[in-house]
């Protein structure tokens, strides 16, 4: 399978609108960036996170919600498909999230890709009034989401009874455009429970880590497969990376000061993968050879300036194609 690219666009949560005030002009910055996108031949996706409140802390900066721009964004482009790295269970009820989902897929002609996770974000839990349960029983919700969201895509007249969820022969008309439905990824790397579901539910799977990482943890999906008879080479392995590229003979430092604003250099160098394109593609390379099919990356400053994420496209991309 030869290996594709998805690309995050600014939706603020990552603090990456706040040098523009207006919030009408934010929301089109998003959006140039998603046509940009759509306009580059390199990107077969862009994502969005479901989020409410800023990281690394909550602030009260322009956080702008997942579904409303998922659907928003599926209208502003024509060829991209677009994806959410990850919808939190916790936030919507899973059969009205399928009926979201399905709904999407039609407006976007069938260009949805349809993310779900257990969600981690306790502040945003407590905030909104979801509480935040422990985990086990976040899993045993997120597992009962999985089977209910899928099956209403699938079957009809479908009737569950769970421990956290119920539905009694939901109408879900249409299913969406994508046949046999959108397809559903699976975000996280837990390997008793997230990868069981993911070989039991999931087209694709969103893990982080190092290559030894994902090569441990695709190990374990194999594993799940087998047990449960799915084919391994049905699900599109994928994983996150967040990029920062510098020009040839460029100081890192002082070339990703504007974009690491407070944080001192040690530490966006943690949370950044810092180099040249030709660097950058020998880093994705080894994650290529770990298992890694699907790359989705976060650029830093794109709301502002286009120029990382028409070189990544551009020198980045192909490297690896």
């Amino acid at each position: 399978m030869a290996i594709k690219f998805g690309v995050f666009v600014p939706q603020g949560w990552r603090m990456d609108l706040t040098e523009i005030e207006d919030p009408a002009e934010q929301y089109e910055a998003m959006t140039r960036v998603a046509r940009r996108a759509d306009e580059l031949s390199g990107y077969d996706s862009i994502w969005v996170y479901d989020h409410f409140h800023t990281v690394p802390e909550p602030t009260k900066n322009t956080t702008f919600e997942c579904w409303t721009i998922t659907a928003g964004l599926a209208r502003d482009t024509r060829r991209v498909r677009v994806g959410q790295m990850v919808t939190c269970n916790g936030y919507r009820n899973p059969a009205l999230l399928a009926k979201m989902a399905s709904t999407v897929d039609v407006m976007s002609h069938g260009r949805l890709l349809f993310g779900l996770g257990a969600g981690w974000y306790e502040h945003e839990w407590r905030a909104y009034g979801y509480g935040f349960p422990d985990v086990p029983v976040r899993m045993r919700m997120f597992r009962e989401a999985c089977e209910i969201v899928h099956r209403m895509w699938t079957e009809d007249d479908v009737v569950f009874e769970g421990e956290h969820y119920s539905i009694d022969r939901p109408i879900n008309e249409p299913k969406g455009l994508q046949k046999p439905h959108p397809p559903f990824w699976i975000g996280g790397g837990g390997e008793r429970v997230t990868l069981r579901l993911v070989a039991r539910w999931g087209d694709a799977c969103n893990v982080f880590g190092d290559p030894d990482t994902l090569r441990h943890k695709f190990g374990v999906l194999r594993r799940h497969c087998e047990e449960v008879g799915r084919d391994y080479e049905e699900i599109t392995r994928s994983t996150s990376v967040n990029v920062h590229l510098l020009e040839e003979g460029e100081d890192p430092e002082k070339a990703t000061r504007e974009a690491r604003g407070r944080r001192s250099y040690e530490e966006y160098a943690e949370q950044f993968r810092i180099g040249t394109p030709k660097q950058i593609a020998a880093l994705l390379e080894e994650r290529a050879e770990a298992g890694v099919e699907y790359f989705i990356v976060y650029l830093p400053r794109v709301a502002y300036d286009h120029t990382q994420l028409e070189r990544f496209a551009e020198e980045v991309i192909p490297a690896l194609s």
